[in-house]
């Protein structure tokens, strides 16, 4: 399986698909998302982490490149059973880490600098999917032994940003803001662990109860919850978080518990 995800929009990714079908015509391949923010790294790193998991063994193309036409190399990351192929500049390496974890592979990452084409501005059809195919085409295990590409522990180490967590308090920030207005921050949803559904928080000093589902409030409220990810969300029932909370990617967040 070979997946794509990138913030193309339309109809660049079609171009990618080709050249990856023209090397393999019997490819399965399976788009996760062309929409992603612009040019945002650290997003792309946040929602390849949380879904690529899911999938089984595959090499995973992901291109989200605002160094495209610097001399930021293109790297080949084997973790576990999985491979990805991305721009070097972190957006691979939150989920290589999570697969190879899963994988138990000694939660080792693997990297390999891949000896690029000469391309001015479509690294994502003229570098990446190249290299993408090149692995799919002989598997995972045997990346590192392709002609273009050297190993290298000298890549760009993107860890997304972790919480404060202290006495009834965190401190953290919004992370991303998904299409429904849903701030999701860094802060772990252990730390709502146990308050019950209806108990109020204060969220930059503004109170908002903690619900388990978007139902434990009235359409327009808002509430303070744990989404699928694990972390804890800023959002409304049926309405925009971002908005409701006054937040935006970068804002800092802090939440109390109320005694």
């Amino acid at each position: 399986m070979l997946t794509l995800s990138s913030d193309f929009g339309s109809p660049y990714p079609a171009a990618m698909r080709g050249v990856l079908l023209s090397d393999d015509p019997g490819a399965k391949l399976v788009d996760v998302a062309h929409d992603l923010p612009r040019q945002d790294v650290r997003a792309a790193a946040f929602w390849t982490r949380f879904v690529l998991p899911e999938f089984p063994p595959a090499v995973h193309l992901l291109v989200v490149d605002p160094g495209v036409g610097t001399d930021r190399a293109a790297l080949v990351v084997r973790a576990g059973d999985h491979a990805l192929v991305a721009p070097d500049n972190g957006v691979a390496i939150p989920a290589a880490r999570v697969l190879a974890a899963a994988d138990d592979a000694a939660v080792e990452v693997f990297a390999y600098e891949y000896d690029t084409p000469a391309s001015n501005t479509f690294h994502g059809r003229d570098v990446f999917a190249p290299a993408a195919a090149a692995v799919h085409r002989v598997g995972v295990s045997a990346a590192e032994t392709l002609d273009r590409v050297v190993p290298t522990d000298d890549y760009v180490d993107l860890r997304l940003p972790t919480a404060t967590v202290e006495d009834g308090s965190a401190r953290g920030e919004a992370l991303v803001v998904d299409d429904f207005g849903n701030v999701i921050t860094n802060v772990p949803g252990s730390f709502l662990a146990g308050v019950d559904d209806g108990t109020r928080v204060r969220v930059n000093g503004e109170s908002a109860p903690v619900g388990t589902s978007f139902a434990s409030v009235e359409s327009g409220e808002r509430l303070v919850t744990v989404g699928s990810h694990g972390n804890v969300e800023c959002d409304v029932n049926r309405g925009r978080g971002d908005e409701a909370f006054g937040l935006s990617v970068g804002d800092e967040v802090r939440i109390e518990q109320i005694r």
